[in-house]
């Protein structure tokens, strides 16, 4: 215990030491983040697919010969974060340490696998990169506190959320229900806000989107967003209380039409392609977290 708070006080009186070992360890986690936006969704995708299995031999006895192979992308064997090591996915080369260090590998590589010459993609690095630069921005902000190491999860839980629902378009109960029963418990001393505040917040954010998506459907017959969206803006109410997910929704919106109309515009997207709303919910519940105050006070000042 003593030797802990030796640490803690010389990172509190070292603000620029804290930063550089936040930023290392960035960029670790981001690495592990890579493993972790890519596995999760297989993890589901063969968890499902074995229910499925097991429900329709309950039912009827065999399986149909379309269900009876996996599909190519899922692994053999026991398949989680941890095992089996990471891969090459054109070759197989398993990938050694020296290969895995953040950025570094990458550069040494020069962007391609040592086996086949394959281009890695440069999301890799970038992850590792944006993780730690985010992390870095964290501690510059927070110090060495409990409100950091809880803003951190929160930061590094958002990038593995948006990345998933960028490639998927689910967000993962595995990821969101945690993330909202941690800031239900952050906040019963009052971290971020009063948990009255905290336990209206995540009431009202889900039950918010919960009730566009049904008179959206009921208008329509289409379904406009996902559960997981509810659930991670009831996260994001947990964590920052109820009166500021008026500004999320806001924010999310503003967002998510300035980076789609530049898809359309940049990349000629389809506007017909639905988006995923995960990640603009991340994006605007991370910039109201550290500016809200300022922008709610600014249209105050505004309308005053």
């Amino acid at each position: 215990m003593q030797n802990t708070n030796i640490i803690v006080s010389f990172l509190e009186n070292n603000p620029d030491y804290l930063i550089g070992v936040v930023f290392i360890f960035g960029l670790l986690f981001g690495s592990f983040f890579n493993v972790v936006i890519y596995r999760t969704p297989l993890m589901l995708f063969k968890e499902w697919l074995k229910n499925t299995r097991e429900f329709i031999v309950e039912l009827y006895g065999s399986l149909p010969k379309e269900l009876e192979e996996d599909p190519k992308d899922f692994k053999s064997g026991t398949f989680n974060l941890v095992t089996p090591n990471s891969t090459c996915p054109k070759c197989d080369h398993e990938i050694s340490w020296h290969e895995n260090i953040p950025i570094i590998s990458y550069l040494f590589l020069r962007g391609k696998c040592s086996s086949c010459k394959t281009s890695i993609s440069i999301r890799y690095p970038g992850v590792e990169l944006v993780t730690a630069l985010l992390s870095a921005f964290v501690a510059y902000k927070l110090g060495a506190s409990l409100e950091m190491v809880a803003i951190l999860i929160l930061t590094w839980s958002f990038i593995c959320l948006t990345m998933i629902d960028y490639d998927h378009h689910i967000l993962p109960d595995q990821i969101t229900l945690p993330l909202l029963w941690l800031g239900l418990l952050l906040n019963l001393d009052g971290l971020f806000v009063p948990i009255e505040s905290a336990v209206i917040g995540a009431a009202a954010g889900y039950l918010s989107l919960w009730t566009i998506y049904q008179l959206f459907k009921l208008a329509t017959g289409k379904e406009g967003m996902g559960f997981g969206d509810f659930k991670l803006l009831a996260a994001l109410g947990a964590w920052m209380g109820w009166e500021v997910l008026p500004l999320i929704i806001l924010l999310s919106s503003l967002v998510g039409s300035i980076i789609g109309i530049s898809f359309i515009l940049i990349q000629g997207r389809d506007k017909n392609i639905p988006f995923a709303f995960g990640p603009y919910l991340a994006i605007a519940g991370w910039i109201t977290f550290f500016w809200g105050d300022l922008i709610i006070n600014y249209y105050k000042y505004q309308i005053l």
